[in-house]
């Protein structure tokens, strides 16, 4: 009975009172221009009748949103997975999008459950559709968790090719990947995979765009612990890719992962520290000493694939004198570049110190010239009896421990035929410390063999 009481006294608060007021206002003002609406109005259940019709028509267009007492929002669900419904086994489905994005929309209060509770399900039936082919224009369809709310779509729709699923078999190789999360004195000395071959299915033409199926060999996987020169067991994932280096999503490989042993070594090498300069000094000037660290002989330990580092010489550092020699003195502070293959170097940076002094000549003879780059079926004599003087230049200390042997000399016979030629010789030059200079050529003759 309470709740009764409660109702009503709402009615006659919000609803019959101020129609009551209005009708009396307006009673007050036309009842002077007719008897028979002056009788209506009087009329004791005029105003309930008028009052409930008012009710009823203020609640229908409450009802159907035309007058709304809680404010909408709308808020958008990116990324919401796409689920494919289709004979996985017959088909494969081509231009289907993996995710769609969820427009909600309808009271705040709804949508922040919605967003709370989650599960959004996005689904494209093509269970009914066979290959074809044309496109087929298909809507995705949803389930709802809220359903007061208005759930929008896009796209709402997409336009899918559905082809026969066909299979063929392709060679597998490797690929190293993650290689800058190894340990630095760690190297990759061998891998062999479980399988060289693999079963890869798609459509036709997706089948025919596959140019390689590399299994990727993790070397930054944290499960495999890949910590010391050892070997290990890793399972590798199976991607196939065309011939730019795109990966085909739409084929299926079979199995799709693969098991690989890898070999880790540790190869090191100690290899010196070699400083090679441009430009000229000076006139008159040379380099009278080169020291690396303090040191006139400094070699480094590098780490890396002994196949890739085992004929490594030197690590090559070049410094550039030019206009150099009034000072006495020049050191620099040098980055080491590693060269191809060197995965860890104990030094990444050397101090080269510099020092010039005065330069002096020495007339040296050679009689020992080699030749290079003679044409096939061809053999070459040098027919000059007499030595070649080569001028050695550089300061007094340096000079007087040049001799012959430390001359390595030759002639580029490139481009020529059978005959007799006149050659320059060039000298081979690694010492910093001297130049070479030759006037004269030689002779050789070229013949057939």
């Amino acid at each position: 009975m309470k709740i009764f009481k409660s109702i009503y006294k709402f009615f006659d608060k919000i609803i019959v009172i101020p129609i009551s007021r209005l009708v009396f206002n307006t009673q007050n003002s036309l009842k002077r221009k007719g008897k028979v609406l002056d009788k209506i109005l009087n009329q004791p259940s005029f105003l309930i009748y008028l009052s409930l019709i008012l009710a009823v028509l203020f609640f229908l267009l409450i009802d159907n949103k035309v007058i709304t007492l809680v404010e909408n929002n709308a808020e958008v669900i990116t990324n919401v997975p796409v689920k494919l419904k289709y004979n996985e086994e017959a088909y494969v489905i081509e231009g289907a999008p993996k995710t769609v994005d969820i427009t909600i929309s309808g009271r705040k209060s709804d949508i922040y459950l919605s967003k709370q509770i989650g599960e959004y399900e996005v689904f494209l039936d093509l269970s009914s559709y066979t290959a074809s082919d044309s496109a087929y224009k298909v809507y995705f369809t949803y389930s709802k968790n809220i359903d007061n709310l208005v759930y929008k779509l896009d796209p709402s729709y997409v336009s899918v090719m559905v082809k026969n699923k066909v299979s063929s078999v392709s060679s597998v190789t490797h690929e190293l990947i993650n290689q800058d999360k190894l340990d630095s004195k760690l190297s990759v000395k061998n891998v062999s995979l479980s399988k060289s071959e693999v079963v890869v299915k798609g459509s036709e033409t997706s089948l025919k765009k596959i140019a390689w199926v590399k299994a990727l060999v993790d070397l930054g996987n944290k499960e495999s612990d890949l910590k010391e020169a050892k070997t290990y067991d890793i399972d590798c994932k199976l991607v196939a890719y065309d011939n730019t280096g795109n990966i085909l999503n739409n084929v299926e490989i079979v199995p799709n992962t693969l098991s690989a042993t890898i070999e880790l070594d540790s190869y090191s090498a100690n290899i010196p520290v070699v400083v090679k300069t441009k430009g000229k000094l000076l006139t008159g000037k040379s380099i009278s000493s080169i020291q690396i660290n303090d040191s006139s002989e400094f070699s480094i330990t590098i780490y890396g694939n002994e196949s890739l580092i085992s004929n490594l010489t030197s690590i090559p550092v070049t410094i550039d004198i030019e206009g150099l020699g009034n000072d006495n003195a020049k050191v620099y502070n040098v980055t080491l570049s590693k060269p191809t293959g060197v995965r860890y170097m104990s030094d990444s940076s050397v101090k080269v110190s510099l020092s010039f002094g005065n330069e002096q000549q020495k007339a040296i003879g050679i009689s020992s010239i080699s030749h290079k780059n003679l044409g096939s079926g061809l053999k070459a004599n040098i027919i000059s009896d007499t030595k070649i003087s080569v001028i050695a230049k550089g300061v007094a200390s340096v000079l007087e421990n040049i001799t012959e042997k430390d001359i390595n000399a030759y002639v580029d016979l490139s481009g020529l035929g059978v005959g007799e030629h006149d050659v320059k010789v060039q000298i081979v030059n690694e010492n910093s410390l001297v130049s070479y200079e030759v006037s004269s050529n030689i002779k050789v003759r070229i013949t057939s063999e």
